[in-house]
């Protein structure tokens, strides 16, 4: 199960840099009008709008990857066994255990005699 999500969490990695790159090559709306002025856009790979539908359909075929990926790394990260228990159990078991209660009073000190500390001092 390991390996499955593993290799889902790659394709994961890579559709999303893959998004990130297209997004940041396709021209936005505005630029289409650059390119009927010549701005050179009719003389590049795939032509005036060839472009622009290559990198749109591009990007909707890695968002969907994406998206895909992600429903799949939910599924392959919910069916994993649970341990026993909660995530506080393990912090309330491995915090150190005062033999004395909260409210109690130190031995050798008592509110009504507050020097019998000072015999702890040195002199």
């Amino acid at each position: 199960m390991d390996y499955l999500f593993s290799v889902v969490l790659v394709v994961h990695i890579l559709a999303a840099i893959g998004i990130i790159g297209l997004v940041l090559v396709q021209h936005g709306k505005g630029a289409d009008m650059g390119a009927a002025f010549g701005s050179g856009a009719s003389g590049s790979l795939f032509g005036a709008t060839g472009s622009a539908n290559f990198l749109s359909r591009a990007t909707a075929i890695l968002a969907t990857a994406f998206f895909v990926t992600s429903l799949s790394l939910t599924y392959l990260a919910s069916s994993k066994p649970k341990t026993t228990g909660s995530v506080m159990q393990d912090a309330v078991n491995s915090a150190p255990v005062s033999a004395q209660p909260a409210g109690s009073v130190e031995q050798g000190t008592s509110p009504a005699n507050p020097d019998s500390k000072a015999k702890d001092i040195p002199k």
